[in-house]
């Protein structure tokens, strides 16, 4: 049987490995589901509530551990991995605590001789599909919602941050969540396909690339169920010649570089107003410049390692296709000595004299180079904001509350910033439109994404 293996992005070496699930496994998965959501469905809210907040607790009580083998796995800095757990409890404490409004029942105005009301019911057995770059923040969205509002949840996480699952299995137990209403399995592309395509399978949770999102669409496509895709980002910036300068390079030189620039909201291009372009860049590359690359155990370490070698070949391959076509990089790569060819370590990059014929503005990187563009006006920073493909989240950067409104209605993406990015709210849909994907979590609106709606209509005698 083919094993999981991780290799850790600190210095190349086998993390962990194990055996990973067969066909068999995916069948006594999905049996021993179907058999524990009836009566996990059918617990009251409030005892489900109980065990989720026990199973929230569990991670938690674990953060420190939790924290070193996030950075193991992926390479996330040990200062910085902590805080992923932190935002683990503020999302899944939230989405409890919305829980009886979320699936409170609506009643229409009465009507005479009849009881009318519509219902949030489970969808059954869900399939929740993670990513390794934000292991828990990603996985949290879909897992937590969906076991409160009464389903079964199979998760398969990346085989880069198979201890994820791991804890998660574990926090299960310990909250003494009953056998088979949360499972883990670790397993290949393949058996993923067929997973999904089960007809056990009532909705389906993904987060990953926009090719990833098209093999689940295939997967599903002899079936009617939910499916949540939060797929691929090309997420802009706009500074306007009002916006606070310092403040603004400070948020978003750590927008474009924190967790490497491994982030699906992460900034991938900035469009500066002319009167603030020349400032803007001065500032932007001196602070970039300030990161400290190296080993992510290092307490002083401010940037890591990406998740692996061929990550860095791909950002390496946009930045030195855009300098050929005209960009300039304004770091040098020598100045960050842990930055090396064949090796996950790769500098911070900072490109001007950039256009969207370049792959580097209309590609998701996924890594720690940011673009930046002069624009004239408002027309046309909104103009090449919209230029893209994808649509998660957009920054304003302004002093000017009506015109970042009047502005951001016009931004093509799921969520709209205000002097800040790369932040997720709980109580705010996470969604995005275009290849970005399709679906909602978090939020009331993330209820409905994992319950169905059912009418009653009874006549009655009265």
């Amino acid at each position: 049987m083919s094993e999981v293996r991780t290799i850790t992005p600190i210095d190349g070496s086998l993390y962990y490995s194990r055996e990973q699930h067969g066909l068999k496994d995916v069948e006594k998965a999905l049996a021993l589901a179907h058999l524990a959501f009836e009566e996990w469905s059918n617990l009251d809210l409030k005892e489900r509530i109980t065990y989720v907040s026990a199973f929230v607790e569990a991670i938690e009580k674990d953060k420190d551990e939790i924290a070193k083998e996030i950075t193991w796995q992926m390479g996330r800095p040990i200062s910085q991995s902590p805080g992923e757990i932190n935002g683990f409890t503020e999302r899944a404490r939230y989405m409890i605590s919305i829980a009886a409004d979320a699936l409170s029942s609506y009643k229409p105005e009465e009507k005479s001789g009849f009881e009318r009301w519509i219902e949030h019911v489970p969808l059954g057995i869900v399939a929740v599909l993670s990513p390794w770059n934000y292991p828990y923040l990603t996985s949290v969205n879909a897992i937590v919602p969906s076991l409160v509002a009464g389903n079964a949840v199979i998760l398969k996480h990346s085989f880069q941050t198979p201890l994820v699952a791991e804890r998660y299995l574990k926090a299960a137990k310990t909250a003494g969540i009953p056998e088979g209403v949360f499972q883990i399995l670790h397993i290949d592309h393949e058996n993923t396909a067929f997973l999904i395509a089960n007809q056990s399978i009532d909705g389906v949770f993904f987060t990953g690339s926009v090719e990833g999102g098209k093999a689940i669409q295939k997967s599903l496509s002899n079936k009617f169920i939910p499916c949540g895709l939060e797929l691929g980002g090309k997420d802009p910036a706009y500074v306007r010649a009002d916006a606070d300068l310092d403040f603004t390079i400070n948020n978003l030189v750590d927008g474009a570089f924190f967790n490497s620039g491994q982030s699906c909201c992460g900034i991938e291009r900035i469009y500066v107003h002319e009167e603030l372009y020349d400032l803007f860049v001065e500032g932007f590359a001196e602070l970039t410049k300030k990161y400290r690359l190296g080993n992510p155990l290092d307490s002083t370490t401010t940037i890591g390692p990406m998740v692996k070698a061929s990550a860095t070949d791909y950002v390496r391959k946009q930045i030195e296709d855009a300098n050929r076509m005209g960009a300039k990089s304004l770091i040098e790569e020598s100045q960050f000595k842990a930055s090396k060819r064949g090796t996950a370590y790769l500098a911070p990059q900072v490109l001007v004299d950039v256009d969207h014929n370049m792959e580097v503005m209309t590609e998701e990187s996924f890594g720690p180079v940011v673009g930046i563009m002069k624009v004239s006006d408002d027309a046309e920073a909104i103009r090449l904001m919209n230029d893209s493909k994808y649509g998660l989240t957009a920054s304003i950067w302004t002093e000017d509350e009506d015109m970042a409104r009047k502005l951001g209605r016009s931004v093509q993406t799921g969520t709209l910033f205000m002097n800040r990015c790369d932040y997720l709210d709980p109580a705010l849909a996470w969604t995005g439109v275009k290849n970005t994907g399709r679906g909602i979590t978090l939020s009331g609106l993330g209820y409905q994404q994992v319950t169905h709606a059912k009418s009653y209509h009874l006549k009655t005698k009265k």
